[in-house]
């Protein structure tokens, strides 16, 4: 004889233990996607030490002075070859201290909850970057500020890229940056001049190459290029929107945005009297991330830190908050 009553028991507790199985996996899916899984923001300057190399004394600038006028001329060079590989130092000025040091430390305070963190060109030319316990390495930071990279190994300039490609924000303060590539040497631990800042070096002879390494490939992912001329030049432009007085005489070296470049978001124009190399702070998307360009050099505007240095400290505070995160899980 069928017990109806003890089936219809077993059958109500298999189906409450399946309804209370089923609600156990959606609280727990709810609650791995919902902020009680935090993950806190990771932000990370990246100082540029390859440039710092390229500056040393004995260095590149060295062989480029001493042989200026055989490299205008087309000449091949194979004299002083010693001169363009240097060793990595652990300090240098172009390490921009106001940039490495005093910013970082600023956006922590914007940020206290943030991993704020300086790693090197070498981090980046090795991956450092990205998670690699993943099939597919996933960026390590959700933002990542440049210094001065003005020397950057193939390695690195291939990883920046791929980091924004992947959804990362990338923003550069200051200007000049993936001027001319260099090799990395992991047993000697020094740079080698490859090509850029209008020369070319195999190794056994140098000669007169190209100013801008990457040109056309930055114009489109970066959105922008170095521009040409300095305070010292005749034609030197002037900016009619200045609300940071910057003035170039640190050196200058802007960006000038691709005006062809419809998909390029201005922040704030500078109105620069040269319309050939219009200057702004801009946005431009690239992949799943984006990239956010001051356009000016920070380095001349945070140092020495008068009264716009406060005012571009509030710019980027303004950045960060406004257009660095929406491509972030930060809230």
């Amino acid at each position: 004889m069928i017990n109806y009553p003890y089936l219809w028991r077993l059958f109500g507790i298999s189906l409450i233990s399946v309804l209370v199985l089923v609600l156990s996996s959606t609280i727990s899916i709810f609650v791995s996607g919902s902020n009680t899984d935090y993950v806190p923001l990771q932000i990370g300057f990246v100082e540029n030490s390859f440039t710092g190399a390229a500056y040393r004394s004995h260095g590149f600038y060295d062989f480029y002075h001493k042989y200026q006028d055989e490299l205008r001329d087309g000449k091949n060079i194979t004299n002083d070859l010693s001169y363009l590989k240097v060793k990595i130092p652990k300090y240098s000025p172009q390490y921009q201290p106001s940039l490495l040091e005093d910013l970082p430390t600023h956006i922590k305070q914007l940020f206290p909850s943030a991993n704020v963190s300086v790693i090197t060109d070498l981090d980046v030319h090795n991956g450092a970057i990205f998670n690699h316990n993943h099939l597919i390495p996933k960026n390590a930071y959700d933002i990542l500020v440049l210094g001065h990279q003005e020397y950057v190994t193939q390695e690195e300039y291939s990883n920046l890229k791929t980091y924004v490609l992947n959804g990362g924000t990338l923003i550069i303060p200051t200007g000049n940056v993936f001027y001319a590539e260099v090799k990395y040497d992991p047993v000697m631990h020094d740079l080698t001049l490859v090509k850029g800042h209008d020369v070319t070096f195999n190794g056994k002879v140098a000669h007169k190459g190209i100013s801008e390494r990457w040109k056309n490939e930055t114009k489109q992912w970066l959105g922008s290029n170095f521009y040409p001329i300095y305070t010292w030049q005749k034609e030197y432009h002037k900016l009619y929107n200045n609300p940071f007085n910057f003035t170039g005489l640190g050196g200058g070296e802007e960006q000038y945005y691709d005006k062809n470049n419809h998909d390029i978001r201005i922040i704030l124009d500078y109105k620069s009297s040269d319309e050939r190399y219009p200057i702004a702070t801009y946005e431009l998307k690239y992949g799943e991330g984006k990239v956010i360009v001051i356009g000016l050099a920070a380095e001349d505007i945070l140092d020495p830190c008068i009264d716009s240095c406060h005012k571009f400290y509030d710019f980027i505070d303004h950045l960060f908050l406004n257009y660095a995160l929406d491509s972030t899980t930060y809230k």
